[in-house]
């Protein structure tokens, strides 16, 4: 499945899109999460609200 398609499931609401989702970006949102060499759990866990805020807020157009 390509990467709109998975967008778009995700934007209606389907929790396994979603999760696809998260686990593509994860890499990168543990990257920004360390901060002077150890991890936020807390910073990370407001990356992944704005990622999951961002997937809904995202236009796709046709």
């Amino acid at each position: 499945m390509n990467f709109e398609r998975l967008l778009l499931k995700a934007k209606e609401g389907n929790a396994d899109a979603v999760l696809k989702i998260l686990e593509i970006y994860k890499p990168l949102l543990i990257k920004n999460a360390i901060v002077n060499g150890r991890f936020d759990e807390d910073l990370y866990q407001e990356l992944v609200s704005t990622l999951l805020q961002c997937i809904q807020r995202f236009q796709i157009i046709e």
